[in-house]
């Protein structure tokens, strides 16, 4: 039997509250959670006792990517969390096909961008029903009054796009439930709905006491007394980097800078040069080679602790997150990585990035599936991936703000039920030893209690001409026109634990179980391909065997027999298989089993949709220079 963690149960007794009608007129629930600190079971937990108490009828859970879209309709599928709670809801993974996302379920999962892409599909529904809106990572969306101000166009500005169609749905939705590892933004202005206060220096902070407003929150330090989150050790990596500088105003030729040393007292002029150099040269070649290492010593262990015969690759062995710059080094740190692993295991490796085809899946199959145990990435799978077998980072990233940072770290700070006892198990970051990521750290440790005297101070930074959140946005952009890297190298290594410091002792004394063995999930939209899939079979086999017999003469010029029987199939049905709930796409199916779709044909007689369709086939060329060769 699973348990609930501290966090958990807080917003439980605050839904129950609100459901019961004892919590007056509060409707919104803000849920400030470290990364890695369990989130994704906060959403199942209000739509349990909402939608339970008839306060909600439905759930609509927004998340930033879709690549978190299947994760969170997993988590209202997870087996041992049904039976723990007691409940039967169901979601699915929505694009913005027409009609019903929901599909008859209990809600949807869609993202910012799907909202933007189709906010009337979305609001029509949300005025059909009462919804309980989950809106995760809501500190990616800025206040439309500040980014309206700003005007211009940047990051807040794009971001706006995704506010502005979600607000409408804030202001209808029954109840309110907001997720974020952080209360800031990197660039400094509030965040959408969140109620805000003039603080000490006239800052603003969020007014975590607004009436009508829950806060739950749960610290990295928290999280840590509760065995929820493992600590972290940090391989920092020094180097030095030489790079021709901009050309010079009178013309001839660039000057050659360095070598610079990345380790510094504090940051100054060389030093995002140097780093910028660092990750597309020798150094960064060295640090993952490090990274490489480190993981097959873990899972050499690890496999010898879990009596793994040869040739077995099982669960829990603990697997390696590359966060390269872009996507081009990215593709040259795969090409190393391949390089390094034995024959015959190119499967370990793997690539998702957004110009990457099948990068969703690639991701899916990290998280699920005991290979590849190797993934490289630039952004997508830093926030919110869910891959407890994750344990070791490299961080051959230039971003330096410290929410990117927190949740890269979170990477490998989540526990993994497979990989043995809670006290055998760590996280591993390697990262370049920079003065910038320096003072991340720092931070990191007094806010988990590792630092002994509280007066210590990260290492001063000058003031800088723009802000961190700007300077790392344009950095790479600016670099690279700037500067042209030659070489860099690897120095010394220095290896540190970040762990809990005495004040959490006592919260560290009992050891939690391991979680139950995840099973293999048919989560609501993965039933939906499936049975899509399988329609599409029947209806091939059906005009196969039907233009056997000489029946691909009775259809309009142009048109094959297959494409004629899924349009007698979608008039038999009245509608798409993509607009099909899983219910219906099962009644057709069995449908399919009783009947035959040549007999169906006369209802294609008169079509134009289907005449000109077809007509388009027949007349369809290959583009110049994509023609196939006869």
């Amino acid at each position: 039997m699973r348990s609930l963690r501290s966090h958990q149960s807080e917003l439980l007794a605050i839904v129950q509250a609100i459901a019961a009608g004892e919590a007056g007129g509060l409707r919104d629930v803000l849920a400030a959670v470290t990364p890695g600190g369990g989130k994704s079971l906060l959403p199942v937990l209000a739509a349990n006792a909402l939608i339970g108490a008839g306060l909600c009828e439905r759930v609509c859970w927004v998340v930033p990517r879709d690549s978190l879209r299947l994760q969170a309709e997993e988590a209202f599928a997870d087996p041992a969390w049904r039976t723990a709670l007691g409940h039967d809801l169901s979601v699915r993974a929505a694009d913005n096909s027409p009609g019903d996302p929901c599909r008859g379920l209990a809600g949807y999962v869609t993202t910012y961008q799907g909202i933007a892409a189709a906010p009337d599909l979305h609001l029509a529904a949300f005025r059909r029903h009462r919804y309980l809106l989950v809106v995760d990572e809501v500190h990616h969306l800025p206040a439309l009054a500040e980014a309206d101000a700003a005007g211009g166009h940047d990051a807040a500005s794009d971001a706006a796009a995704w506010s502005a169609p979600i607000e409408p749905l804030l202001s209808l939705a029954s109840v309110r439930l907001l997720l974020s590892g952080t209360l800031e933004r990197a660039d400094g202005r509030r965040i959408l709905w969140l109620p805000y206060r003039r603080a000490a220096g006239g800052k603003q902070e969020v007014d975590l006491a607004a009436p009508g407003w829950a806060v739950v929150g749960y610290s990295r330090a928290r999280a840590l007394a509760e065995r929820a989150v493992l600590p972290v050790s940090f391989g920092a990596l020094d180097g030095e980097a030489a790079w021709l500088g901009p050309e010079p105003e009178g013309g001839g030729e660039r000057p050659r800078l360095g070598p610079h040393r990345l380790r510094a007292p504090a940051p100054h002029e060389a030093t995002r040069p140097a780093l910028f150099t660092a990750l597309r040269t020798g150094f960064a070649e060295g640090l993952l080679r490090r990274a490489f290492l480190a993981t097959r010593s873990l899972r050499a262990e690890r496999r010898s602790a879990l009596g793994a015969a040869p040739g077995e690759t099982p669960r829990g062995l603990g697997k390696l997150l590359v966060v390269a710059p872009d996507q081009r080094e990215a593709r040259r740190y795969l090409d190393l990585l391949r390089n390094w692993v034995p024959p015959g295991q190119a499967g370990s490796t793997a690539l998702a990035v957004s110009d990457e085809p099948g990068a969703q899946e690639t991701l899916a199959a990290f998280r699920l599936t005991a290979e590849p145990s190797i993934l490289v990435t630039v952004a997508m799978a830093y926030e919110g991936l869910d891959a407890p077998e994750v344990a070791v980072v490299a961080a051959l990233t230039h971003i330096r703000s410290r929410p990117w940072l927190e949740q890269m770290v979170a990477r490998a700070t989540r526990v993994d039920p497979r990989a043995g006892p809670y006290e055998s198990q760590r996280a591993l970051v390697f990262h370049p030893d920079d003065p910038l990521f320096a003072r991340f750290r720092w931070r990191m440790e007094r806010e988990q209690g590792t630092r002994a005297k509280p007066d210590r101070r990260p290492p001063r930074q000058p003031t800088l001409a723009l802000p961190d959140w700007l300077e790392d946005e344009l950095a790479e952009a600016r670099e690279r026109q700037g500067i042209i890297p030659l070489e860099s190298n690897a120095l010394t290594l220095r290896l540190s634990t970040l762990r809990p410091g005495p004040d959490l002792a006592a919260g560290l004394a009992a050891a939690r179980t391991p979680e139950e063995e995840q099973a293999d999930l048919l989560t609501p939209s993965r039933a939906e391909r499936q049975l899509r899939h399988q329609l599409g079979d029947l209806v091939a086999a059906q005009a196969v065997e039907d233009s056997a017999e000489g029946l691909s003469g009775a259809i309009p010029r142009g048109a094959s027999l297959y494409h004629a029987y899924n349009a007698a199939l979608k008039r038999v049905l009245g509608k798409g298989r993509g607009e099909m709930s899983v219910e219906e796409l099962e009644a057709a199916r069995a449908w399919l089993g009783r009947n035959r779709l040549r007999e169906h044909l006369h209802l294609l007689e008169g079509d134009h949709r289907f005449g000109w369709a077809a007509r388009q086939r027949r007349d369809w060329r290959p583009p110049v220079g994509r023609r196939v060769a006869q």
